[in-house]
């Protein structure tokens, strides 16, 4: 910097064309003496409206020229970050050398930017401490932002220098961007400027933020949130007025997405201990559904992010990120999106129409099964119409739906022999909807002979007599049992269950430890899963990372290692060749965890799930459930949500039809256990619950419903009932309606919330008879 940059000659400053620390503490000084800010607003007004001057202030050769650095309280953690940035510079550039590396694809840009942030941020400090400025920072934004986006748009700024991606940098670091004064019209309008950036900037800006300090990078999320929160509340959507085509909320929502990956970034990452996925096995031939037209519908492969791959790293890929990934989830715009439409443009309109699937964190459990739902009805419709051509065509009469024929007292083998026959014969019969029959007994499935079917072959499963799984009585998890003697149809059978259920939308009581959902999703199982998985073995391999004597001599221990099978005999394995002579040392004990754990998590089950793997790919493999879903809402959609509370929900009650809490039927029905016990209710075990979501938001009048469970026309079957019939005996004209309201789309589609009933009507107690204790009854006197 020049001395007559230093030491401006005007006193309005004029003659100053960019700022530096130093430039504003003398302004301040200046203005102080007077005691009038009206240079300083001129100089922020003029060179925080211009890209050229943004571009050029703070640079960190600039202040390390000038000695542009004073004691801040942040000091120490601007040297964290500078020190996580430099990490993050070396980490990218190792691996864009790496021909493996797919962070390359960003254009081998550093993953820094020439601005001196920590120094910024102390002038914002000193500014906003002055009434005056604030104003002249939203008029000065509001008058960039325009231009910045006509530059980037078609004069391709930021190609011509790599510089304009300071801008973003400097702005971003106003702590008061969330404030009403920015969120009318001046953050809008700077949110649509940075969509204009190319992929390789967006994905050089996530990096940057990565190595931002929690504090500071749930700050740029709060911003991008408020915002989103701010314009929805603001607004009324609904018919053709939809949320997808307000323009200030995908703007928003696509600058978040550069904030979820920065937490990701800088958190702790595993990019390696992928399984490769397998072949599908899919011919040059065109199908059906291209030749109808229909490919965009059910196409084929995993959704592309453009920005994921720029950055090669994946949401499943985090270990521990920076900020939980609950805190992205916007309650506000879950309650408004349309999930019917938003799924037409995620899979047909994905270049011109916007789709909120395209930013997962962004949504909630709920509104993601709500698109898994309609993606699965689609497929199930379409499998229909394919068969009806076909029938057409050949004369002859095919099954328009999965039907499974099976005999309770056989039903492993029914179920596994006529799975086994269609998966060969014709997979595609796979996504045809389920309906189960059991041999010998009458009735309608409308769900609840479907669920019983899964409960009573997951029974048998997981049965230890069987021995295809071990039970650990501590963590009351299932694992693989990697001496099991059931061949691999057996646990191909196991994945078709389980994505069965999700396919057919069925709660399952299954319990997995999560590393099972992690190595689902095409991961590798890491020494972190032990935690969960083997608890015991994860505590004792710690111990010995964290011991500081003599590991050689005190622990004695070799590369080979023992555990015993199902017979309770003792099996030695060598993690290498000739282990029993390699003693494990402080130099490779590192080396020995990292083994041993991939041998109990991987190695030693390889054969098992892989066919375990294969058969749950069978159905899911060509639905978006790897796009949208984390391992953890996997196994909430599987499993269903464990924590129930019926507290609040009996609290938050409204009795209709002449009934009041203090009534006897209704008293009955909670003092005899039915609202606690969630197998009357569900048909199923304790914890195999469906999720509900007791989110509360501001203003809305939270109601249950106990009426009929009308969720997308999917009931309850009320067969499944039967177990509580004893209940109900003294109140046969009684009708229990308990009114209430949860989150959703109404039947029309409209945003407001899904009404979710469940009815238990005395006077359909002869409709029970057709449930699951009934046909067992029958069954027993067959039998006899």
């Amino acid at each position: 910097m020049s001395s007559a940059e230093l030491f401006p000659l005007k006193e309005d400053f004029s003659d100053l064309h960019h700022l530096t620390e130093n430039a504003v503490c003398m302004i301040l000084s200046s203005c102080e003496e007077k005691g009038d800010y009206s240079a300083l607003v001129r100089v922020i007004g003029r060179l925080f409206s211009s890209a050229e001057a943004l571009m050029k202030s703070f640079r960190k050769d600039e202040a390390v020229a000038t000695g542009d650095r004073e004691p801040s309280p942040n000091t120490d953690s601007c040297g964290e970050e500078r020190k996580r940035s430099s990490e993050a510079a070396a980490a990218d550039s190792s691996s864009s050398s790496s021909p493996t590396s797919s962070s390359s694809a960003a254009g081998g840009e550093t993953a820094d930017v020439s601005v001196d942030i920590c120094s910024v941020r102390r002038v914002y400090r000193k500014l906003l401490a002055v009434p005056q400025v604030e104003a002249a920072l939203v008029n000065a934004l509001i008058y960039l932002t325009p231009n910045v986006e006509l530059d980037l748009e078609y004069l391709d700024a930021y190609e011509s220098n790599p510089d304009y991606l300071n801008i973003f940098a400097i702005v971003m670091e106003n702590c008061n961007l969330h404030s009403p004064e920015y969120l009318e019209v001046a953050l809008p309008q700077f949110c649509k400027a940075m969509t204009q950036l190319p992929v390789g900037a967006l994905a050089r800006l996530a990096r940057v933020w990565s190595a931002f300090s929690p504090a500071h990078l749930r700050r740029l999320m709060e911003t991008f949130q408020q915002l989103i929160t701010f314009t929805v509340v603001s607004n009324e959507y609904g018919g053709s007025n939809l949320v997808n085509d307000d323009q200030t909320v995908v703007a928003a929502t696509q600058c978040l997405k550069v904030v979820f990956y920065a937490c990701i970034l800088g958190g702790d990452v595993d990019v390696g201990h992928n399984d490769a996925d397998e072949d599908d096995g899919e011919t040059e031939e065109l199908s059906l559904h291209e030749l109808l037209g229909e490919e965009q519908l059910y196409r084929k492969g995993p959704r592309v992010d453009h920005l994921e791959r720029a950055l090669g790293v994946r949401p499943i890929d985090s270990v521990k990120p920076l900020l939980p990934f609950e805190d992205f989830v916007n309650e506000s715009l879950n309650e408004v999106l349309e999930m019917d439409k938003d799924f037409t443009f995620f899979k047909v309109d994905g270049e011109t129409k916007f789709s909120f699937q395209s930013c997962p964190f962004i949504l909630s459990v709920f509104t993601k099964s709500q698109g898994l739902y309609y993606d699965n009805r689609i497929r199930m419709y379409g499998e229909r119409r394919l068969t009806a051509l076909y029938n057409m065509v050949h004369d002859q009469q095919s099954e328009p739906f999965l039907r499974l024929k099976v005999r309770r007292d056989h039903i492993m083998d029914d179920a596994l022999v006529r799975l086994e026959m269609i998966s060969m014969e014709n997979p595609s019969s796979l996504k045809k909807q389920l309906f189960v029959e059991f041999e010998g007994e009458e009735g309608v499935d409308e769900g609840g002979v479907s669920k019983e079917f899964f409960q009573l072959v997951l029974e048998e499963i997981f049965n230890p007599d069987i021995g295809m799984f071990t039970y650990d009585d501590e963590t009351k998890l299932f694992w693989f049992n990697s001496s099991s003697l059931e061949n691999d149809a057996q646990y191909n059978l196991v994945g078709l269950i389980l994505g069965l259920a999700i396919y057919n939308y069925c709660i399952l009581d299954v319990h997995f430890p999560m590393v099972v959902y992690r190595k689902l999703m095409g991961k590798r199982g890491t020494f972190a899963d032990l935690e969960d998985s083997h608890p015991v073995l994860y505590q004792s391999l710690k111990e010995l990372l964290d011991y500081t004597g003599n590991v050689e001599e005190d622990m004695s221990l070799t590369f080979q290692i023992s555990h015993t099978d199902m017979f309770g005999s003792v099996v030695l394995f060598d993690l290498k060749e000739d282990g029993e002579q390699i003693p494990v040392t402080e130099e490779n004990r590192q080396e020995f965890v990292n083994m041993y754990t991939d041998y109990i998590l991987n190695r030693s089950i390889e054969t098992q799930f892989r066919a375990f793997r294969k058969g749950f790919q069978m159905v899911t493999k060509q639905s978006p459930l790897m796009y949208l879903y984390r391992p953890e809402e996997v196994e909430l959609l599987i499993c269903g949500n464990r924590k129930l509370d019926f507290e609040a929900l009996e609290k938050a009650a409204v009795y209709d039809g002449g009934y009041s809490k203090d009534s006897q039927i209704i008293n009955t029905f909670g003092s005899q256990g039915f609202l606690g016990n969630h197998s009357l209710i569900w048909g199923g075990s304790e914890e195999a619950v469906p999720p509900v979501h007791h989110r509360h938001r501001q203003g809305a009048d939270r109601r249950t419903q106990t009426a009929q469970h009308d969720y997308h026309q999917e009931r309850l079957r009320l067969g499944q009932a039967a177990d509580v019939a004893h209940l109900l005996q003294h109140a046969a004209a009684a009708r229990v309606l308990v009114q209430g309201e949860t989150e959703g789309a109404t039947a029309e589609g409209h945003h407001s919330r899904q009404r979710i009933r469940y009815a238990v009507k005395c006077d359909e107690l002869n409709f029970y008879q057709n449930g699951k204790q009934k046909r067992r009854e029958l069954h027993n006197k067959k039998q006899c």
